[in-house]
């Protein structure tokens, strides 16, 4: 298996969730078990040797990834929610987005002070979510070693957000 078979899985939705949006459904995909377990391979063999401690995944599908990450690489998965998601004590940031704020949380005790962090998400559009989930890492004193998506949409420029970051995308729609 490629990346040409991995795009060919992913079905494109119009205007979905809003008229004039490709949606990029993933789900496709997700039901090939060969293409779910090379795209975990691939993506886990990146980060083999960066001793992991802690996959973050960010809600929703981002847990998909993170949990099957975070098994291939021996490491804990801490989730970040949207506000009011998570049980225990948290921290959140309050992020833009193309039409207003919205704001993540994950708990205070989630991450130990120089602890190596892989971020994770499914998709890489604009880069305020994921922006605002690297600081959060941050801001618990993890030490972030990678940011991984299976898609970046570059004509959204998302990347520009996580210039300092090493990332890297699977798929890329130019």
């Amino acid at each position: 298996m490629d990346v040409a078979e991995l795009r060919a899985k992913i079905r494109d939705i119009k205007d979905f969730p809003t008229e004039g949006i490709l949606f990029k459904d993933i789900t496709t995909l997700l039901k090939d078990g060969p293409a779910f377990r090379y795209v975990i391979d691939v993506l886990a063999g990146r980060y083999q040797k960066q001793r992991v401690d802690i996959v973050v995944a960010v809600e929703s599908r981002g847990f998909i990834f993170g949990g099957a990450l975070a098994h291939e690489l021996s490491a804990g998965l801490v989730p970040v929610r949207k506000l009011g998601k998570l049980p225990g004590k948290t921290i959140e940031v309050e992020y833009e987005l193309e039409y207003g704020r919205d704001a993540l949380a994950v708990h205070e005790d989630a991450i130990k002070p120089g602890q190596r962090v892989l971020a994770v998400d499914d998709l890489l559009a604009t880069g305020g979510t994921m922006a605002a989930t690297l600081r959060l890492i941050e801001q618990l004193g993890g030490q972030v070693v990678g940011v991984a998506f299976l898609i970046e949409l570059a004509f959204l420029h998302g990347r520009d957000k996580l210039r300092n970051y090493p990332l890297h995308s699977l798929i890329v729609y130019d």
